[in-house]
């Protein structure tokens, strides 16, 4: 592998990298709150995709970019309202149903609104092209993806741990009972947490139409590789989460860059190996 290549193949993990850090930040959120995975957590990553290219067509990159946010974060949030909320004092086994059975609804919805094949989607003109970065060139939209998910990541990492709010959900997902003693609205801190956490698969899902396309299954095939980033993160763990996302969209992109075959696969090794070297995950905490 020459040195285009292989720079080439690390700033895909990079970017790959860093949605699937999006990803495991929202799983996380959710997770911490609900103490079991959201397995629709995928779907409205697709979700994201195909409102970014309606809205597109309507209101421009931007509009569409914004609609997706808003529809996927308000449809998280009537999902938690109307859905979770009223099965939080049974077992967690029925939530655990409700996600499974929402992600196959909203998968066959899909469908039916947009039809079963493939579709493509370009970047506005503005950000079509390459940009020379001297070992390599590189498309431009993609090294736009990079930076704003980076910002959207460190971001939510920031505000999480360091403003009033995030103290609230730190407070709401370590000791629900405690925090609503103390006089949190703990229900609209579950709304508004799981809306945000849905609401960043949705702009995961817009950001990368230009750069995957859009599959009705394409929630399907991401939602492994975020379980895989948020266990071998740690648990809750949101640095954890932006680290393991990295590690694995590199080791992806490397490994199908060497041998395509084995690329998924070495992702599921990488997590085999992370849970055996430290269980509570990379910075997770015992």
């Amino acid at each position: 592998m020459n040195t285009s290549l292989l720079a080439g193949a690390v700033l895909n993990g990079m970017v790959t990298g860093m949605l699937y850090a999006l990803m495991g930040v929202g799983l996380s959120l959710i997770l911490g709150l609900l103490n079991i995975p959201n397995f629709a957590h995928g779907v409205l990553y697709a979700l994201g995709a195909y409102v970014m290219i309606s809205g597109a067509k309507a209101f421009g990159f931007l509009g569409g970019l914004l609609a997706a946010i808003v529809a996927v974060a308000m449809l998280g949030a009537a999902i938690e309202y109307f859905g979770v909320r009223r099965l939080y004092r049974v077992h967690p086994d029925y939530i655990l149903l409700l996600s499974f059975g929402l992600s196959l609804i909203l998968t066959e919805s899909i469908i039916l609104v947009w039809g079963p094949v493939g579709i493509t989607f370009q970047p506005p003109a503005l950000l079509t092209g390459a940009v020379d970065l001297g070992v390599t060139a590189y498309p431009k939209y993609r090294l736009v993806v990079m930076v704003v998910t980076t910002m959207l990541v460190l971001g939510c990492y920031l505000f999480v741990t360091r403003t009033r709010y995030g103290a609230i959900i730190r407070a709401g997902i370590e000791d629900k009972e405690m925090a609503a003693a103390l006089g949190i609205n703990i229900r609209r801190v579950f709304t508004l947490t799981f809306a945000a956490g849905t609401g960043l698969a949705g702009l995961g899902g817009a950001l990368m139409s230009p750069v995957r396309g859009l599959l009705p299954t394409m929630g399907i095939d991401i939602l492994p590789f975020a379980f895989v980033v948020v266990v071998l993160g740690g648990l809750g763990s949101l640095p954890g989460a932006i680290l393991a996302g990295l590690l694995v969209g590199v080791v992806q992109s490397l490994m199908t860059a060497i041998w395509a075959p084995g690329a998924d696969a070495s992702v599921f090794a990488l997590m085999t190996l992370g849970i055996i070297a430290r269980p509570q995950g990379l910075l997770g905490q015992r």
